[in-house]
């Protein structure tokens, strides 16, 4: 499986599916707005052209995401907050609409924007050491990528506003029992892979 780096993820490619993994230096994978124009590039880039679509794992290196820069985000203003939230949602819809089936493969932190971004995914599966949440309440701050219009239609209404409101974190077992994901294992992208595999 050969990988071809960017800036802060990598692409590979295993038979018929796409790997692509976060991958920033300090582990965090943190949502800058160069990283997230350039995942929605390459993804939309997936299903742009007239080869055959592959199926997408999205995964992190160390954590999934921790979630939007909050440095970045300190110095925006209101113009710009707008263009990063719809930048934002771009990637989303890039992830959600994509064509063939997209699992989000979660270990560790799975926060703020990195949670968005996993609920995007049509499916998700975690390890043992994953960890859910949406941290802005307690930060001042609500999420603009469309997260809390997803997360209520996967776990309902009083489990995602208890997320949002509350800044509640879930570890894997809660995220399992809320249905936030299907399946606690120890390698979760390979474990994304043996299901396509089946079903290919």
């Amino acid at each position: 499986m050969a990988a071809t780096p960017a800036s802060d993820f990598t692409l590979a490619r295993d038979g018929r599916t796409f790997f692509l993994t976060l991958c920033s230096a300090d582990g965090l994978n943190r949502l800058s707005r160069s990283l997230v124009d350039g995942l929605a590039d390459e993804i939309l880039h997936f299903y742009s052209g007239d080869l055959p679509v592959l199926a997408l794992v999205i995964s992190g290196f160390t954590n999934f995401s921790v979630g939007a820069d909050l440095n970045e985000i300190s110095q925006l203003d209101a113009p710009t907050a707008y263009d990063f939230a719809r930048a934002g949602q771009r990637l989303m819809n890039a992830v959600s609409g994509y064509p063939a089936p997209v699992f989000a493969a979660i270990e560790g932190h799975c926060m703020g924007g990195g949670l968005d971004l996993a609920l995007a995914c049509h499916r998700r599966v975690c390890s043992p050491n994953a960890i859910f949440g949406h941290r802005g309440a307690a930060l001042g701050l609500m999420t603009g990528w469309g997260g809390t219009q997803r997360l209520p239609r996967l776990i309902g209404k009083g489990r995602a506003m208890q997320m949002f409101l509350a800044a509640e974190k879930l570890n894997a077992e809660q995220a399992l029992a809320a249905g936030l994901v299907e399946a606690i294992v120890d390698d979760p992208a390979a474990y994304a892979l043996k299901l396509l595999d089946s079903h290919q």
